[in-house]
C-alpha cells in the first residue's frame, strides 16, 4: 500500500514528461510535414564561424573570435550574477545593492576600454 501511494505521488511528473514528448514529436514533424525545403547557396553556406564547414579541422581562427567570445563570456556572467542578485536584493540590503553597483561599475569600466581600444570593432 504505501509503494502504491509513492508512485501515485510521481504520477503527475510522468504525465507531464509524456505531454512533453507527445508535443515534441508533434512539432518535430509538423516543422518536417509543412517546411519548406528549398536549400540554396546562402542556407548551406557557413555559419557564423566564417569558414567551411567541410574544411580542414586545423584552421587557425582569428584573434576576434576568441575575442568576441571572451566579450560573451564576461558579459553572460555579469547576467548570470544578476539574477540571484535581483531575487536576494530585499534580503541583503544597501550592503547588497552598493556591493553590485560597484561590480557593475568595474564590468561598465572594462566594457568602455574595450570600446576605445576598438575591441569591437570587426574592420
Amino acid at each position: 500500500m504505501a509503494s502504491q501511494d509513492f508512485l501515485i505521488a510521481y504520477l503527475p511528473i510522468l504525465i507531464f514528461m509524456a505531454v512533453a514528448s507527445v508535443i515534441s514529436v508533434a512539432m518535430i514533424a509538423g516543422s518536417l510535414l509543412a517546411g519548406p525545403r528549398k536549400p540554396d547557396a546562402e542556407k548551406l553556406s557557413a555559419y557564423e564561424c566564417g569558414f567551411d564547414a567541410f574544411s580542414d579541422a586545423r584552421n587557425k581562427f582569428d584573434v576576434r573570435f576568441y575575442l568576441v567570445t571572451l566579450l560573451f563570456i564576461i558579459f553572460d556572467l555579469e547576467i548570470a550574477f544578476l539574477f540571484p542578485w535581483a531575487i536576494a536584493l530585499g534580503d541583503i540590503g544597501v550592503f547588497g545593492f552598493w556591493s553590485m553597483m560597484v561590480f557593475l561599475a568595474v564590468l561598465t569600466v572594462g566594457f568602455v576600454y574595450e570600446w576605445k581600444k576598438g575591441g569591437l570593432e570587426w574592420e
